[in-house]
C-alpha cells in the first residue's frame, strides 16, 4: 500500500494506493482445475506445486469482490517435467527439470512422444498431447552422463547458475558443467530424488520405473525395443530420427556444445555412460497468464472498463499485465519482462496520482 499525504487549507488529505502482486493460481490446484482449459483436454487428477503455497489466487478474488474484473481465466501455463524435491524450500515445494534435447520421453504408457515434442520444446503442445493419453505422468530415459550434463532445475534455490554474483559464475557454471562428469545438483537429486531410478539394463530400469506408479504401466520388451532402435540411429551418419537430427542442430550452437547442455551423441545403453537413469515427470502448476484486468497504467478495470480508484495490480497477477501482454503461446523467458514493467507502469502512475 503507498500513501501520498498533502495539506489543503486546514486539512491533511491522504491519498492512499493499493497494489495487488500476489501472483496466480497455481499453489491452488482446485482452482487450476476450475478453470484448466478444454484445448488442453482433462484436468489433471494429480499435480504436483511449481509456486509458493501463499500464490492460491486468494487476492484474485478478493479483488473481484471487490468491483474488480478477471480475463482470460483459462489461460494458464504448466509444465510437464515436475519433480519432487528432495530438499523443499516451502511447504509441497516441486521444481521442473530444465532439460537438453537429448533424454528420450516416453508417455505413461511407454510410447515415444511423436516430434516436434521433444525435451526442452513446446511446452503447451506436449501438455496438451500427454493429457490425451489418460494419464498424469509421463517419463524421461537417459543416462547418467547425459542427464549429468544436460539437466538443469527451474529455480534459483538448487540452480545457482544465473543467481549468483553474475557473469564470473556463470562462467564458472559452465567450466563446471563442461568439466565435471554430473552437476552437483542434479547428482543430489539422482541420490535422493524419489522420482528418479538408475540401473544397468533396460530391463531392470523398467521395473524400477513400473514400481513408481500405483499399477505397471510400463512393457519392458516394448521400451527395450524403442531405445535400442534410437541407439542404433548412432551406428552411422545417416540416420533421420528426429530426435537425433535435433540433437546436431542444437550443437551447432556454441555454447550449448561447450557447456555440453547438448551432450555429444551417446547411446543411452553405453555402458562408458552409464548407468542408465530413468525419471517420472509429473505436471507442475505454474504460470497464470490471465488475471485482473488493467489497463497500460497498471489501474484495475470494473465491468464497465473504469479503473477502480487507488487500485493497482501488477505482475502475473494482472496476467503479466493486463491478461497476457505476451499472448498465450509466449516464449519462455518472457514472463519475468511482464512482471518488471507492469509493476513499472503501476509505480509510475501512482507517483503521477
Amino acid at each position: 500500500m503507498a500513501s501520498n499525504r498533502e495539506v489543503v487549507g486546514d486539512f491533511e488529505v491522504s491519498a492512499q494506493a493499493v497494489v495487488v502482486s500476489s501472483g496466480g493460481i497455481g499453489g491452488n490446484h482446485d482452482l487450476v482445475r476450475a478453470n484448466w482449459p478444454s484445448r488442453l483436454g482433462p484436468p489433471p487428477a494429480e499435480m504436483i506445486t511449481g509456486v509458493p503455497a501463499y500464490v492460491d489466487g486468494r487476492m484474485i478474488a478478493i479483488t473481484e469482490a471487490a468491483g474488480g474484473t478477471v480475463v482470460n481465466r483459462d489461460r494458464m501455463w504448466h509444465y510437464v517435467e515436475g519433480i519432487n524435491n528432495w530438499n523443499p524450500i516451502w511447504p509441497d515445494h516441486a521444481i521442473r527439470i530444465l532439460p537438453g534435447p537429448s533424454s528420450m520421453w516416453l508417455d505413461a504408457l511407454g510410447r515415444r512422444l511423436p516430434a516436434p515434442l521433444l525435451p526442452g520444446y513446446d511446452t503447451l503442445g506436449t501438455l496438451a498431447h500427454l493429457r490425451s493419453t489418460g494419464h498424469d505422468h509421463s517419463w524421461f530415459i537417459t543416462n547418467k552422463s547425459i542427464a549429468g550434463k544436460e539437466f538443469a532445475l527451474s529455480g534459483s534455490e538448487q540452480n545457482l547458475d544465473l543467481t549468483d554474483n553474475g557473469p564470473k559464475q556463470l562462467a564458472k557454471v559452465m567450466a563446471g558443467r563442461s568439466l565435471s562428469k554430473v552437476h552437483p545438483a542434479v547428482q543430489a537429486f539422482l541420490d535422493h530424488g524419489v522420482d528418479f531410478v538408475q540401473a544397468d539394463t533396460v530391463a531392470e530400469l523398467v521395473a524400477k520405473m513400473n514400481a513408481l506408479t500405483a499399477q505397471p504401466l510400463l512393457d519392458p520388451q516394448e521400451v527395450e525395443r524403442q531405445v535400442l532402435a534410437r541407439d542404433a540411429q548412432l551406428d552411422n551418419g545417416y540416420g533421420k530420427d528426429a530426435q537425433i537430427m535435433a540433437i546436431k542442430e542444437a550443437r551447432r550452437y556454441i555454447a550449448d556444445k561447450v557447456s555440453k547442455r547438448a551432450h555429444p551423441l551417446v547411446k543411452l545403453t553405453d555402458r562408458k555412460h552409464g548407468p542408465l537413469v530413468g525419471v517420472k515427470l509429473n505436471i507442475l502448476s505454474r504460470k497464470t497468464l490471465g488475471g485482473l484486468h488493467t489497463d497500460l497504467e497498471g489501474r484495475v478495470l470494473d465491468a464497465a472498463g473504469q479503473p477502480i480508484q487507488g487500485l493497482y495490480a501488477a505482475g502475473e497477477v494482472s496476467g503479466f499485465g493486463g491478461g497476457g501482454v505476451h499472448g498465450y503461446r509466449a516464449l519462455e523467458g518472457t514472463f519475468v519482462g511482464g512482471c518488471l514493467f507492469s509493476g513499472r507502469a503501476a509505480g509510475r502512475s501512482i507517483a503521477n496520482a
